[in-house]
């Protein structure tokens, strides 16, 4: 029997072509031209014929065919609840670093789901391992040309790739590539970089082999393992410390410099975490050849100083307050030193701003990153750090994407009203400076980009 899967349509656009034909929210598309749809993929490729078929079931339950006639490249206008209609394909790896594995128990469930789903890849970003992947799945990618699309390597030391990663298909990843490579599908590979596992001549080798399938390998990032303290029954892993990430630095920075005089681009790049922890200046904006790799947090420093030097050079109005006024900045502990630096280089007038690095209680010290901090955790700093400020400054990556809530479950809302202070949130560096200049006037629209819980990267946003 054929099974159908359906799209739950979540807003339809005003004025659009499904308003027309009166599909509202609740509906569910369930075929397009006798095609049933797995997802939003699916829904895109159906819907660049000129007449359509639209098999919808309406709230009630009723079923309605609805034909109609368009120009290709007309949309619908339907946004689904979901981008994928039969469920997120799960990680059935165990991979040594997986963070999700790092979380502490009794939270809700989301936070424990493990995704590996190519097609998240290609319409998000989210990194995958590809060992969940059967022939089919080549072959649609390959159909639908799903170009680029992010993979987990780890290693190109394929036994040593199933051992990290915990099953033997993750051997079959070079084999798999291969397939890629010749059907002109273009990828950006990521490694995950664990102390005496997959560094030292390991990471040579990996840097390697992937530079060499170049044209189809457009980058690849090296970023730290992130360990939380709850790690009862994980393997044992250890962090980089300073020395440790010298050492990464420098390995690393010849191949940045070869691969630069050989085709003009670095190709590979470290994450920023590498750069704090070394006490290093983060590379110049050129250095990161246009930021491909800024989602797994790879020149999101920079990135973010340079949307605050547009910020600041766009800004028209000449800052000041008319009265004393101080604003306190909360953020991971390994990027304040960063935001202290910009932060002391403006001048406004009766503008006193406070950087307040906040160390992660909740998941462990070890956590410096801005992505990980949790709603109590900024309650507790701001109650004791920020009983003077008049405004606080959060970061936006804190909060889960739709739901303004934070990974201990408590919501933006609950945050402000413990706190008793006028918090808004922010993310990218001119949002930051906005704020600063202009804190009556400038909105916190509390609702931030892609959110994704990369369980195969244990990494997030700073």
């Amino acid at each position: 029997m054929k099974q159908h899967h359906s799209g739950k349509v979540l807003r339809v656009e005003q004025g659009s072509i499904a308003s027309e034909l009166g599909i509202v929210p609740g509906d569910k598309i369930i075929e397009i031209n006798g095609q049933s749809l797995s997802d939003i993929i699916d829904f895109s490729f159906a819907c660049a014929d000129e007449d359509i078929d639209l098999f919808v079931e309406h709230g009630d339950g009723e079923q309605e065919l609805i034909s109609f006639s368009k120009d290709v490249d007309d949309e619908l206008g339907i946004e689904f609840e979901s981008a994928v209609f039969d469920g997120i394909r799960r990680c059935a790896n165990h991979c040594v670093f997986c963070f999700v594995d790092q979380v502490p128990p009794d939270m809700r469930g989301s936070l424990y789901v493990k995704d590996d789903d190519y097609r998240l890849s290609f319409l998000y970003g989210n990194f995958v391992t590809m060992t969940n992947m059967v022939k089919n799945d080549i072959e649609r990618i390959k159909r639908y040309h799903l170009s680029p699309i992010c993979i987990s390597v780890h290693t190109t030391n394929m036994e040593l790739r199933a051992k990290m990663l915990g099953t033997e298909r993750a051997s079959h990843l070079m084999e798999q590539l291969d397939v890629l490579d010749e059907a002109g599908i273009d990828y950006h590979a990521q490694v995950v970089l664990c102390p005496g596992i997959n560094d030292g001549d390991e990471l040579d080798r990996t840097i390697r082999d992937i530079m060499e399938r170049r044209p189809h390998a457009l980058s690849l990032a090296i970023v730290p393992v992130g360990l939380t303290k709850f790690r009862e029954g994980c393997y044992p892993l250890t962090l980089y410390d300073k020395a440790g990430a010298e050492r990464v630095i420098e390995q690393v920075a010849k191949w940045q410099r070869t691969e630069r005089s050989r085709s003009g681009e670095k190709f590979v790049y470290l994450g920023d975490e590498f750069y704090f922890m070394a006490g290093r200046e983060i590379p110049a904006e050129d250095e990161y050849d246009g930021f491909p790799q800024l989602d797994n947090g790879v020149g999101l420093a920079r990135n973010f100083e340079c949307e605050w030097n547009d910020a600041l050079f766009e800004d028209s109005d000449e800052a000041s307050y008319d009265h004393p006024f101080k604003i306190a900045v909360i953020c991971g502990t390994s990027i304040a030193p960063f935001f202290e630096r910009l932060t002391s280089a403006i001048n406004i007038h009766n503008l006193h701003i406070d950087v307040v690095p906040t160390a992660n209680q909740f998941f462990g010290e070890s956590v410096t990153v801005s992505g990980l901090l949790t709603g109590v955790d900024i309650v507790n700093v701001i109650r004791s750090r920020c009983a003077d400020a008049d405004g606080v400054i959060i970061p936006r990556c804190a909060i889960r994407d739709g739901e303004n809530v934070f990974l201990d479950d408590m919501t933006l809302g609950e945050l402000r009203e413990k706190c008793g202070k006028d918090v808004k949130t922010a993310l990218s560096g001119g949002e930051v400076y906005e704020l600063l200049a202009h804190w009556e006037t400038a909105e916190s629209s509390d609702k931030m980009g892609e959110y994704a819980w990369q369980s195969n990267a244990a990494y997030v946003k700073y």
